[in-house]
């Protein structure tokens, strides 16, 4: 771009104002002079001071106007239309000024000049505005790199303007299936059918497709991400309707693919009744808020109106962050709830009953725990202590205060464990089972379900940044399977769970068919536009590297330790029996694990937990690690 142009880009507002305005100034005048010259023909003509008063009247005019209507704080480079018609509202204002003038000071000003000043004017104010503008938008069209819009409805519409308002992207076409929009022009853009992709490719070279399709069901989403998989470039999305409702998003948010398209099924829409049940108007507390899963539970939690929600957490950062985005969601959705961030460890019994006695706490989700396998299996004893005692402290805590609900997440690692955390979760139900038999003043069900996509210990951003790093994405088995399950769909089936429960339930999620983790990473190279590199396609990408069960990992998890499995009133929620503790029988394990745990013996933990019917089983990949 010319140098000039650059140097009044890079002035400051007040510097840019002064030089508009002392333009406007000199383009105002020379418009006069230039009618009275069509006017006359001639270029001397006498000047007394009624003309020089008429002047400087429509010069003052002018300026007026255009401080009134705000050209002045307008940035010239985003000059809109409105724009284009402030300045000819402030030409007539200025040309009456001028033939008013004439009459009152009775200077020599024709009664044609005013009409031919205007359109003078209209050119000497407007025209460099206008050209500015387009320069300007021509300089960043070449430097800001292409992409494609998928969708001419609203938020395509919105995307669009967005891009070409802002200095990353520039919307170099529009795709769309309806062919009653092919063919429309969209701030400058025209929208063109999908199948003309690959000319459009090909002339445009694009960098991304985004998606800006908000209106469509899930699967009809899914449907259309399979045809787009094909497709040799990035895909991209904007946030969803719900998400710019809440404050967690805007339209020009560009994203990565929604979890949900990387899954590839659609979630059973919730139960508003049962969602209710054990939150709308009542004092929750949820340990562990600052997780994936926590935090997502007290989102959940907060739409649905509780009187007051406590988050318990035992990460500072994770508190705070947790509580700044719940309190947006509060202003966002107009919410008249109580927040309380309490940090505190769940291992610590009497913070929990003096957090539970001083709020009240009707219901209690209890998602803080030690999740991570390999950590967990080099850190025996924290992972007991945590995991299992602070299950109980916390439980123990519910009880002293008649909390009504009590709900642990547990995991599909519990059943029939090769890993100290699936062992610890599986006592942790064991736990409560007893404490469920031994009073009945508070309910405690316990949720046992798969991997959640997007969680702070899921795949998905591990391969996200392995691909974006250009690879090798490291997959552990070539046949390894998951269970998995969206972080919003898992949190809002625990919270119906725990509103159909009876004392001592563990309830499994239907989590579907399960995944290979092969080829969601396939799928994910494929979605970023790129391709996977193997033996046969050498000139690929991203290659997926196989590194080997770790330790404690299984090629297939289970969700049901046996057969006996009932269906409860939700279709995606079902009831399991399996073998207990009597209290008396736990308390002699509890004291025998804490003694060990004391004196760092993982050899007598193992042990323990292999005694115990939790299940647990050593396989070739644990690798115990003394502590």
């Amino acid at each position: 771009m010319f140098t000039p142009i650059k140097l009044l880009l890079n002035a400051s507002r007040r510097k840019k104002r002064f030089v508009t305005a002392t333009y406007d100034v000199i383009a105002v005048t020379v418009s006069i002079y230039l009618a009275i010259f069509f006017r006359l023909g001639t270029t001397t003509f006498a000047f007394g001071i009624e003309e020089v008063t008429s002047f400087f009247a429509t010069i003052l005019a002018t300026v007026f106007c255009f401080i009134r209507l705000g050209m002045y704080r307008a940035v010239l480079r985003y000059m809109t239309l409105p724009a284009i018609g402030h300045i000819f509202l402030s030409v007539t204002l200025s040309a009456i000024t001028l033939a008013l003038s004439g009459f009152f000071f009775q200077s020599f000003i024709p009664r044609s000049v005013p009409f031919i000043y205007a359109g003078i004017a209209i050119l000497t104010l407007g025209g460099p505005r206008i050209l500015f503008r387009i320069l300007y938008e021509q300089y960043y069209k070449r430097s800001k790199p292409n992409v494609f819009i998928y969708g001419a409805g609203a938020t395509g519409r919105d995307l669009a303007y967005a891009l070409i308002q802002g200095n990353e992207y520039h919307p170099a076409a529009i795709l769309d299936d309806d062919s009653a929009k092919v063919g429309q022009i969209m701030y400058g853009i025209r929208v063109y059918h999908p199948s003309e992709f690959d000319g459009l490719r090909s002339l445009y070279q694009p960098v991304k497709l985004l998606l800006a399709i908000n209106n469509v069901t899930k699967s009809e989403r899914l449907q259309l991400l399979e045809k787009l998989a094909h497709w040799p470039i990035e895909i991209q999305s904007v946030p969803s309707v719900e998400d710019i409702a809440a404050g967690k998003g805007t339209v020009s948010d560009i994203r990565d693919l929604d979890i949900a398209d990387l899954l590839g099924r659609a979630p059973v829409e919730p139960d508003p009744a049962l969602l209710a049940k054990q939150i709308t108007n009542k004092n929750v507390l949820v340990t562990g808020a600052g997780g994936s899963i926590g935090l997502e539970i007290c989102q959940q939690a907060l739409k649905l109106k509780p009187a007051k929600l406590v988050l318990f957490e035992l990460n500072e950062y994770n508190l705070y962050r947790a509580h700044q985005i719940l309190s947006k969601m509060c202003v966002n959705l107009q919410l008249d709830v109580k927040l309380v961030a309490a940090l505190g460890s769940v291992q610590r019994e009497n913070r929990l009953d003096n957090l539970m006695g001083k709020h009240e706490i009707n219901t209690v989700y209890h998602t803080a725990a030690y999740k991570h396998v390999p950590l967990v299996e080099d850190n025996i004893v924290e992972g007991i202590r945590n995991n299992v005692f602070g299950t109980l402290a916390c439980a123990n805590a519910a009880i002293a205060n008649q909390v009504e609900s009590f709900t642990l997440i547990s995991t599909d690692k519990a059943v029939r464990p090769t890993n100290i955390m699936g062992a610890s979760k599986r006592l942790a139900e064991l736990v409560l089972q007893a404490l469920a038999d031994r009073q009945s003043n508070t309910t405690f069900t316990m949720v046992r379900f798969g991997n959640v996509l997007g969680s702070s210990g899921s795949v998905v951003p591990l391969f996200k940044s392995q691909i974006r790093a250009g690879g090798p994405v490291t997959v552990t088995h070539p046949d390894i399977t998951r269970y998995f399950m969206l972080i919003p769909e898992a949190a809002q089936l625990v919270i119906q769970a725990s509103a159909i429960g009876h004392n001592g339930q563990v309830f499994v999620l239907d989590m579907g068919e399960p995944v290979k983790i092969l080829d969601l990473a396939k799928r994910m190279i494929h979605l970023m536009g790129l391709r996977e590199k193997t033996p046969n396609m050498v000139d690929g990408d991203i290659e997926i590297q196989f590194t080997g069960l770790r330790p404690g990992e299984k090629l297939y998890e289970e969700l049901l330790i046996g057969d006996n499995v009932e269906g409860t009133g939700h279709e995606k929620i079902m009831t399991a029996s399996e073998e207990k503790l009597s209290w008396t029988e736990m308390t002699q394990l509890l004291d025998e694990l804490d003694r060990c745990c004391h004196h760092f013996d993982v050899e007598c933990i193992t042990r323990l937990l292999l005694e115990a019917p939790t299940g647990y089983q050593l396989n070739l990949n644990n690798q115990m690690i003394k502590q």
